[in-house]
């Protein structure tokens, strides 16, 4: 996340131990620069298209009262400026998408008399409105929340929730709609576990079943080594602080959970072969990018290379990165990744990584020209231009008007509520961003056409999606930093599209079929979805049931679902338009 020509005076443990005087040039000089580095490359407009789609802003009358504290009492503290997520889950078990919202806390010794700061979830109640069921959920306690990744670990039929922070992580067990904290016996913190390390600063989080078990696995990325004792001191202009960049911190590795038949985790991150402590992660995928049957991690790093590791189907991950043509930009430049989305966005089979940058650096599109080999087609997508000035948080492929080709949403923020005094083309606040497909492989940004939620500047985090009134397509959940979450429905014309909802039944222990692959036949479409948790930044979406949109076709030919477990493939369909489909694992009805 690294801001140009930066002053920094490092203090220590309360002691001034450094100062470093002047601008610090963060970017190598060479002969060659990108072309998005040039002075004009942002003057050219993006092209522009129409579009059906429309967003109406019901958070207010949905009942969702929600601010996001920071705990920032004038110190400028690095996490303050980072959180947070959400998710939609179904914790109750009815068929209704809820949301979680994650939340910070006051810093200890700097608390207020306002009442104490919790992450919130609220119950979706069918009719556009949601309520507030933190308490008698079992919620309301605080930490010093980041991300949220949602799954059925202890395979007993509902989502757990895994809430990471700065500090300890929780592990909340889900017992019929009311959550344990059974963080202590599962082991899974996101620390280190040596004698004197600090807790951790974890971020981005997934659950996947790495080692085919049935038992869903948890991958946990970790930040940079930062604690109150050593908050370094960054200024812009020479006299203020500013918020710090990870630059100037060490990494942490991230982290390996296997679980251990639902009762508690083991961590396995150095004999699984992911330990890595220069790290920086903020972001996660998962995907099975050859296609063997084995589910895959995608990392997005902060100003430190991303990680590609291919699943070696025996326990154990290799690092890819490098070699795939992920791991930097096309000058051997880390960028400063944060939110982190795959998709097959042509629906001709190869697979796209999307990952959100800082300002002054283009959004990635590291798409599969090859086995194991990636190239970074952000500009022939047409998202260069349109996105260089943003820094993208959330990230997120979704067919928002169901014609079958994945759309993509950002959303944008700065980390530094004073950047434009110094740099007077960037600012704090930012518009979203909404790029509908054109179904030849590139992006037109829309945003200024799909409502006023679009043109509103915002601090953006965290995106998830879920069709959360049932009417066929999918509402946009935006978390923002500092203040109220923004719930945008999708308010597509009825006639516009179809689709269908597929829910998949996996055999026990992995109920919810995450790591399957569905591939969807409907004329000349062709659409595969992967049921997987993670993606975005700090959030995550519903996963199962999932929408997968039509266009004009009224049925979908076929259906090949291939299972994570036995790597067993059914085939079903053909399937009408607007239904629910449900199926299960081993009952393939042989169409």
């Amino acid at each position: 996340m690294g801001i140009r020509h930066a002053i920094l005076i490092t203090a220590l443990a309360g002691g001034l131990v450094g100062f470093l005087a002047g601008c610090r040039e963060t970017e190598p000089v060479a002969r060659e620069v990108p072309d998005y580095a040039r002075s004009d490359y942002a003057t050219v407009e993006p092209r522009t298209a129409s579009t059906h789609m429309r967003f109406t802003d019901i958070t207010e009358s949905a009942g969702i009262g929600f601010v996001h504290e920071t705990g920032a009492f004038g110190q400028k503290w690095m996490p303050e400026t980072m959180g947070s997520g959400a998710a939609f889950l179904d914790y109750d078990g009815d068929d209704l998408p809820d949301l979680l919202l994650v939340n910070g806390s006051r810093w200890p010794g700097h608390e207020s008399d306002r009442a104490r700061a919790v992450s919130h979830l609220y119950r979706n109640l069918g009719n556009g409105r949601f309520q507030d069921v933190t308490a008698e959920a079992g919620l309301d306690f605080g930490l010093y929340g980041m991300g949220v990744a949602a799954a059925d670990y202890d395979a007993d039929g509902d989502p757990d929730v895994y809430l990471t922070a700065v500090g300890d992580n929780i592990l909340l067990r889900n017992d019929g709609g009311r959550f344990t904290d059974v963080s202590l016996e599962a082991r899974v913190d996101g620390n280190s576990g040596l004698p004197g390390d600090p807790p951790a600063w974890s971020t981005g989080a997934a659950w996947l079943d790495a080692d085919r078990d049935g038992f869903l696995d948890l991958f946990v990325c970790n930040y940079v080594r930062w604690t109150p004792e050593t908050d370094l001191f960054t200024t812009l202009d020479g006299m203020t602080k500013s918020y710090a960049t990870p630059e100037q911190y060490d990494g942490e590795t991230c982290r390996l959970y296997r679980n251990l038949e639902g009762r508690s985790f083991e961590d396995v991150t150095a004999a699984a072969g992911v330990l890595n402590p220069d790290g920086k992660s903020l972001g996660v995928a998962v995907e099975d990018f050859n296609a063997d049957g084995w589910p895959d991690i995608v990392v997005a790093n902060d100003t430190y290379q991303n990680f590609l590791y291919l699943n070696d189907g025996d326990g154990t991950f290799t690092d890819v990165a490098v070699r795939a043509g992920v791991a930097f930009d096309e000058f051997g430049r880390a960028r400063a990744g944060m939110g982190i989305d795959v998709a097959d966005v042509t629906s001709r089979g190869p697979l796209s990584i999307a990952i959100g940058n800082f300002s002054n650096e283009p959004l990635s599109l590291y798409t599969q020209i090859g086995d194991d080999l990636f190239q970074d087609l952000a500009g022939s997508a047409r998202l260069t231009r349109a996105t260089l000035q943003r820094l993208t948080f959330g990230l997120l492929f979704a067919d928002l008007d169901l014609d079958g080709f994945v759309d993509l949403l950002a959303g944008n923020g700065h980390i530094e509520p004073g950047i434009n005094a110094v740099q007077s083309d960037v600012t704090f606040a930012q518009p979203l961003q909404l790029f509908w497909n054109n179904r030849r492989g590139q992006f037109v940004a829309v945003s200024g056409q799909v409502g006023a939620g679009f043109g509103e500047e915002i601090v953006a985090r965290g995106i998830a999606t879920a069709d959360i009134d049932r009417d066929g397509d999918l509402d946009v959940l935006v978390t923002v930093n500092g203040g109220s979450p923004r719930l945008l429905r999708n308010d597509l014309p009825t006639a516009e599209a179809n689709w269908l909802r597929i829910r998949l039944r996996g055999a026990s222990p992995n109920l919810d079929a995450v790591g399957a692959v569905v591939t969807l036949f409907a004329g000349d479409l062709v659409q595969r979805r992967m049921v997987r948790t993670g993606s975005s930044y700090l959030s995550q979406s519903e996963i199962n049931p999932f929408l997968i949109g039509l266009g004009g076709r009224t049925q979908a030919d076929s259906i090949l679902v291939r299972w994570p477990g036995s790597g067993n493939s059914d085939r079903f369909g053909p399937a009408t338009a607007g239904q629910t489909l449900t199926i299960d694992e081993g009952r393939s009805d042989g169409t």
